[in-house]
């Protein structure tokens, strides 16, 4: 016990720097997740004492971790009332009428949304347009879904909440003396790069692949369930004698396929049609999208047995007939339940292609999924049906479109707070999230569950091992290795080699366990050297994000690999060159005006 505590006094150190190997062996191997890595090595540092138990909570007391928090909060508000969801919608009404020009203006849209939003929600609403654009204007879906992930990286690098990475820097930066970042303190240097790259990405668009996806790969990824369901004007409606086509609810979320009337169903021409008390609107909608129209009490929707009862009703469960229902291949509209209790189906869904011709004619089959409204006693009743498998309360919420305009107010009093340095960013971001949450933009537990638990847990663990590496002497001694290296080589190298230092790390491991392990370390640099640290912080910033050479480069490069069926060698192809035009332009910029 005595050798291994005087052991930890002399090599204290490089026992550092072996527990960090460790971790890095265990990053490029990936049997355990990122998270886990990361938290196993503070840990680490714990038990062998290079860590204090005071020390270890202090990163708590961080305030990154808890801005990116809050940025997650507010991207998840602005999904809940329906702001991204009808800037898709305008996209894709736009990409009817001139798809080319919307590919451009994709572009553009995409790099300005993820400069403030987190740019892996942008992605992942992005993806199935892209499928879309791509049938729009006939070209291959794998030129159109890299560039987009190009852009959206790029764009997250324009600002400081652009990306979680970011801010993790800055915040480790303010911790280690420096002066605090302001929102577009890097935007300059982020834009020579977003500019370098999109010219890049035009000019090497032949290195990109134009092959199919394969099947699994053509839904783009979408997680989103699409329902069959109907929307019957009551009597007093407050649409009757209005044209469809100024209904104003149709879009990427809401198509409508045909019009019921007297038992007639019309499928063209709809637009010019006038409605009347009893129409039936045949419409295809993703389950949000439902829950929003039950909500708003313009139509009666679905189908009941009995008209009185109304969709708005109790609540709404999910439930899928099991393959023993004695109503496989009846219509819809006589399945037993539907007579024997007050309750209304407000959609169905069937996996691969959406049943018909409506919604009371459809034939039921087995693993059908339906949505169901009713009163507590005929959801129990419902529960209780041998012939019902996973009946249970629906998780998808309605959008809160009235709500919008607080979300995005919250968003963009945020920014402008930090912006114009009234407020650091962090307490913007919390004060945001509070005003959303006590105006119901968002409910708390979705709130919460916007949260990526994943991100902000490795972050945590990061600080830790950053602030293990200092008091055990292991930056200092790194710092003394590198420094008599970088005596001799030209000052303004030094920004290159540090941001290709974390672009070249980040392709492998966590562009956050990365910038979290690499900022104190670059900071004591600068300081051993006596140059100014806040052009090679910046350096790291951005090279810890802006990673296209690899599917694990970046979350998002992830989502589109699988959503585009890519092969690992197409991101290295169009990303190495991407990287270096990149690199090279933010870099040259730094030295030239940092």
């Amino acid at each position: 016990m005595h050798f291994v505590t005087a052991l930890l006094g002399v090599y204290r150190a490089e026992i550092g720097l072996l527990i960090l190997a460790c971790m890095f062996v265990a990053f490029v191997r990936e049997r355990y997740s990122p998270t886990v890595i990361a938290v196993v090595g503070a840990c680490a540092y714990g038990i062998f004492g290079m860590l204090d138990e005071k020390a270890m909570f202090s990163v708590f007391s961080n305030s990154a971790p808890l801005t990116v928090g809050a940025m997650f909060v507010l991207s998840g508000a602005l999904v809940r009332t329906g702001v991204i969801g009808r800037i898709a919608d305008l996209i894709m009404s736009r990409a009817e009428r001139h798809p080319r020009i919307a590919l451009a203006e994709v572009a553009i849209g995409t790099l300005a949304l993820s400069a403030f939003l987190n740019n892996t929600p942008v992605v992942v609403l992005l993806i199935p347009i892209m499928f879309k654009l791509a049938q729009a204007t006939g070209y291959p879906v794998k030129k159109l879904l890299i560039p987009m992930n190009v852009v959206a990286v790029l764009g997250g690098c324009l600002t400081l909440v652009g990306t979680s990475t970011n801010l993790v820097v800055a915040g480790i930066a303010a911790d280690q003396g420096m002066e605090r970042f302001g929102i577009f303190d890097i935007s300059l240097y982020g834009a020579a790069g977003a500019a370098a790259g999109i010219v890049a990405l035009f000019c090497l668009s032949f290195l990109l692949p134009s092959d199919p996806p394969s099947i699994a790969g053509e839904d783009g990824g979408a997680a989103v369930q699409d329902y069959l369901t109907e929307l019957v004007v009551p009597q007093d409606g407050e649409d009757i004698g209005r044209e469809i086509g100024a209904l104003g609810l149709f879009g990427r979320s809401v198509q409508l396929l045909g019009l019921k009337r007297h038992g007639d169903i019309m499928r063209q021409g709809l637009d010019m049609e006038e409605l009347h008390s009893g129409d039936h609107l045949i419409v295809r909608a993703d389950g949000a999208a439902i829950m929003t129209l039950r909500e708003s009490g313009r139509f009666d929707l679905g189908v009941a047995a009995d008209s009185r009862t109304s969709a708005q009703d109790g609540t709404v469960v999910e439930a899928m007939v099991a393959p023993s229902h004695p109503s496989i291949g009846e219509r819809l509209g006589d399945i037993p339940f539907l007579h024997a209790l007050r309750v209304r189906i407000i959609g169905i869904h069937r996996a691969r292609h959406l049943p018909g011709p409506d919604l009371a004619e459809t034939r039921v089959r087995g693993a059908d999924r339906l949505l169901v409204a009713g009163g507590d006693d005929a959801m129990r009743a419902l529960k209780d049906n041998p012939h019902l498998i996973g009946v249970d309360i629906s998780r998808t919420r309605a959008f809160r479109p009235r709500k919008a305009w607080i979300a995005m107010a919250a968003m963009a009093g945020a920014v402008l707070l930090s912006a114009f340095d009234v407020v650091g960013i962090g307490l913007a971001a919390v004060i945001a999230v509070g005003l959303i949450l006590v105006t119901r933009c968002i409910d708390p537990e979705e709130a919460w569950g916007a949260i990526d638990g994943d991100v902000l847990i490795l972050i945590f663990a990061m600080l830790a091992v950053g602030l293990a590496l200092e008091q055990a002497g292991s930056v200092t001694l790194m710092v003394g290795w590198i420094t008599p290296l970088m005596q001799v080589a030209p000052a303004w190298t030094l920004v290159f080699i540090v941001y290709f230092a974390a672009l070249i790390l980040s392709e492998l491991l966590s562009n956050n366990a990365v910038a979290a392990l690499l900022t104190p370390i670059t900071i004591a640099l600068a300081h051993q050297l006596g140059v100014e640290p806040r052009p090679l912080v910046i350096a790291l910033m951005i090279g810890a994000s802006a990673c296209f050479a690899t599917p694990i480069g970046y979350q998002t490069n992830a989502l589109v690999y699988a959503a585009g069926d890519y092969r690992f060698a197409d991101f290295v192809r169009i990303g190495v060159p991407i990287n270096i035009v990149v690199g090279l332009a933010v870099c040259s910029t730094l030295v030239l005006l940092g």
